[in-house]
């Protein structure tokens, strides 16, 4: 078991966005007979899981949802794989911009260092 400090640091999220998860209802930490929060290998790979979405842009607003339809059972599969989905699409266009965006600045910088390389030359 790891307590918040030991698993903030191991997600690599803050202790008080542990805390909001909590009060969202995305994370639902084991509390010790002293009311301390307690987090074990389950919790460590699903807030793996919460970051990446989170890192990708998904809404904290659709991460609840995806967790409510987990939590609700087997019966929500289709549900999940279509939030899923359509954020992987989300990701791929993200890509698809970011791709030609670098496309257009390699461009732009090349035509700099040869205005730098010609200014040189005089």
């Amino acid at each position: 078991m790891y307590s918040i400090s030991e698993i903030a640091e191991k997600v690599d999220i803050s202790a008080h966005t542990l805390r909001y998860y909590e009060k969202e209802g995305i994370i639902d930490p084991v509390r010790n007979e002293n009311g301390i929060r307690q987090f074990d290998e389950h919790h460590l790979q699903w807030l793996q899981f919460v970051k990446k979405l989170r890192e990708t842009q998904m809404p904290v607003s659709q991460i609840k949802e995806y967790t409510r339809l987990f939590l609700e059972g087997e019966h929500t599969a289709n549900a999940r794989l279509r939030l899923l989905e359509d954020h992987q699409q989300f990701i791929r266009d993200q890509i698809e911009t970011l791709l030609g965006t670098d496309d257009m600045l390699s461009k732009k910088i090349s035509i700099y260092k040869e205005l730098m390389e010609k200014s040189m030359m005089k």
